[in-house]
């Protein structure tokens, strides 16, 4: 049996796609309303293509508790967020889950964290925990690195055929770890050391995010001048060594906005490049904020209120909301006094900040400029519903001319 730990967008997948192959797995998660919604039936967030996996995971062996099991295999998948002041990796969960994994487990289980984690995490704070309960590494217990490697949105599919890493101290650990991984990855597997799996997820999302900072600056570099950044880079594209990635509203998400900082906190006087990345990326929100200011002027527009925001999700097509450039923006404008500006995402469903709608009619009807934070394709269905508003489209996808552009 496999018990995994944290049943969020990364847990609750692996669970049931463990189940789908064939697996006996337990789900376990602290959250009694979360573990009783999936016990009935019912899913806890949106994902195209769970609603089919969850039905085929329950016709198998799959159950949901509260409560840790005693069994040979556990999936570690808790959140790891960083210390907004040293910009470390916070381990608290992380060590909380393993310390429970320890109360129970079989001698000989494998432990293997999913969770993202900085470059010797483990080392510094998995280790010495269960060295201090008295377990021998490698007899006792057997201790593994295995970081999720998907996306919001497509989930399903890249848990299927992306490649993965299985860091190990004992490399035929590794492969048995790998061999279970197999049961529903159709994509290379590559065993490694631990430190290495840690760095090269961690090394992924960083690459990702100082490209993205690169589009970003182009964007402010050709706003400031008049030229069009989007044609620039289509052309620049055409070269078959260049591969600039597009601008947009700011960075959000568990995986890029949060990643690099692991590196920055930990290597604070070698991580230049990324430092400055990361400063650029978290700058688009208040740049953004700045273009409204322009668009308000240049129409004698004085009521913030009639300023509606478009997309609350952090990408396209999901109802995943953390680290979201909206969010990040609406922060920017309390710290202002900017109150009143409405906001709808047809996919968040729940009222999670004020003057937000549910009914997109009903938010336009009260805005005067929209600003495209996120391109749901709702959004690109129903485009021709914006033609007489002032549209700020800070993801290039607005249809028609008049658009306003980063």
């Amino acid at each position: 049996m496999i018990n995994v730990i944290g049943l969020g967008y990364i847990g609750l997948p692996t669970a049931l796609m463990f189940a789908k192959s064939g697996l006996k797995v337990v789900g376990t998660d602290y959250n009694t309303d979360l573990v009783d919604s999936l016990n009935e039936g019912r899913l806890t967030f949106e994902e195209e293509g769970l609603e089919e996996l969850f039905t085929d995971a329950l016709a198998n062996e799959i159950e949901f508790a509260t409560k840790y099991q005693e069994t040979h295999t556990y999936i570690i998948s808790v959140p790891t967020p960083y210390i907004k002041d040293s910009k470390k990796l916070d381990p608290k969960y992380v060590i909380s889950a393993v310390n429970s994994v320890l109360d129970v487990c079989e001698k000989g289980a494998a432990l293997i964290v999913e969770s993202t984690v900085s470059p010797g995490t483990i080392d510094k704070y998995v280790r010495p925990e269960i060295e201090k309960r008295g377990f021998v590494i490698g007899k006792d217990v057997h201790l593994l690195h295995a970081p999720e490697r998907i996306i919001p949105g497509n989930m399903i599919y890249e848990l299927e055929y992306n490649s993965r890493t299985i860091g190990a101290d004992n490399l035929e650990i590794g492969e048995k770890v790998k061999g279970l991984y197999s049961n529903f990855c159709k994509a290379e597997i590559e065993v490694t050391d631990i430190r290495s799996a840690e760095m090269s997820k961690v090394v992924e999302n960083t690459y990702r995010d100082i490209n993205i900072a690169f589009a970003n600056e182009l964007a402010k570099i050709c706003h400031t001048d008049n030229m069009d950044v989007y044609e620039i880079i289509r052309i620049a594209n055409m070269h078959p060594r260049v591969n600039i990635m597009q601008p947009g509203p700011g960075v959000g998400g568990h995986c890029i906005s949060v990643d690099p900082w692991f590196l920055v906190g930990d290597y604070p006087d070698l991580t230049n490049l990324i430092l400055t990345a990361r400063k650029i990326n978290d700058s688009m929100p208040r740049h953004v904020l700045g273009r409204i200011r322009d668009i308000m002027r240049e129409h004698s527009i004085k009521d913030i209120s009639k300023v509606g925001l478009y997309g609350l999700s952090y990408k396209e097509n999901v109802d995943d909301t953390r680290e979201s450039p909206t969010l990040q923006l609406l922060e920017r404008m309390d710290e202002h006094l900017a109150f009143g500006v409405k906001v709808f995402d047809p996919f968040v469903k729940d009222r999670i900040v004020d003057h937000q709608f549910l009914n997109f009619e009903d938010f336009l009807n009260e805005v005067e400029i929209v600003v495209v934070m996120v391109g749901h394709d709702h959004l690109k269905n129903n485009m021709g519903l914006l033609q007489d508003k002032w549209v700020l489209d800070t993801k290039n996808i607005c249809t028609f001319d008049g658009a306003y552009k980063l």
